[in-house]
């Protein structure tokens, strides 16, 4: 009897393989950099079927971003448990958030970093990502607000800036926490925490804080071409006499 066929692997299994591939490769050398034959090779196909399933380099990078996004987003959002206090639901959603880039730094620099310099339609994308999970945040700060606060009415925008300043300091310390030997996710974590909560912690109890009196600045004081001609000064002489 002749040998049996070889099994072939679902279409869907083998485009996950070829995603795999490709956010490897994206992440480590960039968009520019990335080859389409070693994806392939990587993935374990020829480059023409490669092709097949995902049409061109930019509809790979397409598909490896919109993948990797979702991935993300879904996992900030499962890693905070509802019923936990204010600052416990922070520090679940940031320890989610580290986990994964932690786990998946190639993924974390194809959408941090490549996506968003290669071009429009990329970081369209990647910030459509972000939206939502500063979205979600937002949503968890006015929630914590709600919960701790006896009169909870922060300012809508009060709110959604300290949501942007958040995701921003959690993306920038990602960055570093994958770029620094022996810094752990729990510590990239554990690092905001102290950083953002002092803050936050106080002012979900109605105690803001408030620029010290005389800590304004000075204004610049205003060019003399604005202030008009400049009287001659009087000779010393007859200022004297």
């Amino acid at each position: 009897m002749g040998a049996g066929k070889t099994k072939r692997m679902p279409r869907a299994v083998r485009e996950q393989q070829m995603l795999d591939a490709a956010v490897s490769v994206f992440g480590r050398r960039g968009y520019m950099a990335a080859s389409m034959d070693e994806i392939a090779e990587l993935a374990g196909v020829s480059k023409p079927l490669v092709y097949l399933y995902l049409n061109s380099k930019d509809d790979l990078f397409s598909a490896c971003i919109g993948r990797e996004a979702r991935a993300l987003t879904e996992a900030v959002r499962a890693g905070v448990r509802p019923g936990l206090s204010a600052d416990g639901q922070l520090w679940s959603g940031l320890r989610a958030f580290f986990d994964h880039t932690a786990r998946h730094p190639d993924a974390w620099r194809m959408l941090h970093l490549h996506a968003r310099t290669h071009g429009e339609r990329f970081a369209a994308e990647v910030a459509a990502m972000r939206e939502e999970i500063v979205a979600f945040v937002t949503q968890l700060i006015a929630a914590a607000a709600r919960d701790a606060h006896r009169d909870p009415h922060l300012p809508e925008g009060e709110v959604a800036g300290l949501a942007e300043a958040l995701v921003g300091a959690a993306e920038s310390l990602a960055d570093w926490a994958g770029a620094t030997e022996g810094v752990t996710a729990r510590q990239a974590a554990a690092t905001l925490m102290n950083f953002a909560w002092a803050g936050l912690g106080d002012l979900m109890t109605g105690r803001p804080w408030s620029p010290p009196e005389g800590a304004e600045p000075t204004p610049d004081a205003e060019p003399a071409s604005d202030a008009g001609p400049v009287p001659d000064a009087e000779p010393v002489a007859q200022a004297a006499g």
